[in-house]
């Protein structure tokens, strides 16, 4: 099993933080089934005012290009996506088109 942290920022707005808490109490299940076919076993978000840091634990096949793939041929995760960006915001140290960047570990006990 593989384990991933990222992390993300949401536009520090707390009607927009709202709004994005209320989406992922109901994530539509087409979004659900994408990201267990990628391989993903476990997800989790959690959120300090407006950063984000999600632990991703995934199948030793999982990969962020095959998952990026995968979402590239999904209508609904693209939507989903398009919808998620009005909410959230890159890291200032993001690449173009970046959004959720993997955090390094500097400490394990």
């Amino acid at each position: 099993m593989q384990r991933f942290c990222l992390t993300l920022d949401l536009k520090p707005d707390p009607e927009l933080i709202a709004a994005y808490e209320a989406y992922h109490k109901a994530v539509w299940p087409e979004i659900i089934e994408s990201i267990r076919a990628a391989g993903i076993i476990q997800l989790e978000i959690y959120r300090r005012e407006s950063r984000l840091f999600m632990i991703l634990e995934a199948d030793d096949d999982f990969s962020f290009d095959k998952k990026s793939e995968m979402d590239a041929q999904n209508p609904k995760v693209q939507e989903w996506e398009a919808l998620m960006w009005k909410y959230q915001q890159a890291l200032p140290s993001s690449k173009p088109g970046e959004k959720w960047v993997i955090m390094s570990r500097i400490f394990a006990l």
